[in-house]
């Protein structure tokens, strides 16, 4: 059983922290996405 602890404890915790900073990051690169988007038509417009 004890096995069982170490394990999720070795395992689980980086992983529930990996995905917890890819979600976060997740909504960082869409809103970086759109301003490069946006960046991009208003140079296109002073060309």
């Amino acid at each position: 059983m004890e096995e069982i602890y170490t394990y999720i404890a070795n395992l689980g915790f980086p992983i529930a922290v990996s995905i917890y900073l890819l979600v976060r990051i997740e909504g960082k690169l869409e809103n970086l996405s759109m301003s490069i988007q946006e960046l991009a038509k208003v140079i296109a417009r002073l060309k």
